[in-house]
């Protein structure tokens, strides 16, 4: 089955030069390619594909006339630029003609399309954006919200521990993904009021597998999986684990895990809990981000990932109810 997959071409700073080098790379490297469908300005574009060799065959162009800038306001520009290729591509992904979408634009306009465009799973109370952690064991974890949800309820946390489940069993391969809850104590009853409301309800999930609190020291050790949190401290814990790799090229220093931090090795950040697959790339991605972007985009259609998501959360709701 060929999966079809949207591509802005003119979301990031670098792009479209370094998005189109990142098809080149996941053609390259890809046995039977996915149908990928390309939204943005030909005339722009087409000088870059035939550049790097790309043949027509491999692509159906989307042309675009408008672009949506970083520092738009998401919803008015998605809006007022309906031929812009962030909401070309999500009229497109919402008319189901194409599976999946992936831009590393407007990171607001991402999200007001993912869940005005394609809406929530059924229910899922707020969506979520997760991010890999390297591990010192040489694994990943996944790290859930880092931005969406500066401010969460207890049962989002919940949610997100569920979806995160889902998601490192089936994408980052862990058979067991254990659960725990960021923050700044182990024994229950730590924490704000936030935490403390959240562990009863973690504990009681028997979709997961709850591990207890963890704390800071232990986001890359083999205690927990799946690390939930809100997104405000999710994402200032990104921007951190993102600022080590630059900290060792900055110092000359090289070792492999801190090489393991570079964001462009892991694509994107999907958004997990609506109804298509949506992957979120850095504004300064460059062509290794865009081909891992794409094979991420193939490897959550590949293993159904939402419809299992969503059958985890039915399950759930049944339970609590």
């Amino acid at each position: 089955m060929s999966f079809r997959i949207g591509i802005d071409l003119m979301g990031g700073d670098k792009a479209p030069t370094e998005v189109i080098r990142g098809i080149r790379r996941y053609l390259d490297q890809a046995s039977e390619p996915a149908e990928l469908h390309l939204f943005g300005d030909w005339d722009a574009a087409k000088p870059l594909l035939d550049q790097e060799s790309i043949p027509e065959a491999a692509y159906q162009f989307h042309p675009t006339k408008e672009v949506i800038g970083m520092q738009e306001h998401p919803t008015r520009a998605l809006k007022e630029k309906p031929d812009s290729s962030l909401s070309k591509g999500f009229q497109l992904l919402a008319g189901g003609q194409i599976d999946s979408f992936l831009s590393a634009g407007n990171t607001g306009a991402m999200l007001v399309g993912s869940l005005f465009s394609i809406q929530a799973l059924e229910g899922v109370l707020r969506p979520t954006m997760g991010t890999v952690m390297p591990k010192l064991n040489g694994g990943t974890g996944l790290i859930l919200d880092v931005g969406l949800n500066a401010d969460c309820k207890p049962e989002h946390l919940n949610q997100f521990a569920t979806m995160g489940t889902v998601y490192a069993r089936h994408i980052l391969e862990i058979k067991q993904p254990k659960v725990g809850l960021l923050n700044v104590g182990e024994e229950e009853g730590k924490g704000n009021l936030l935490a403390q409301a959240t562990y009863p309800l973690l504990k009681e999930n028997t979709s997961i597998n709850f591990v207890g609190n963890i704390e800071g020291r232990d986001l890359m050790s083999d205690k927990a999986d799946v690390m939930v949190c809100e997104g405000f401290t999710g994402n200032i814990l990104l921007k951190m684990a993102e600022s080590l790799y630059d900290m060792a090229q900055h110092t000359g220093i090289q070792h492999p895990f801190l090489d393991r931090f570079h964001f462009e090795n892991y694509g994107g950040t999907p958004v997990l809990g609506v109804r298509k697959p949506v992957i979120v790339g850095h504004g300064i991605s460059g062509s290794l981000a865009f081909s891992n972007m794409i094979r991420l985009a193939e490897q959550m259609l590949r293993t159904d990932i939402l419809t299992k998501m969503a059958d985890e959360i039915a399950g759930t709701r049944k339970i609590t109810q």
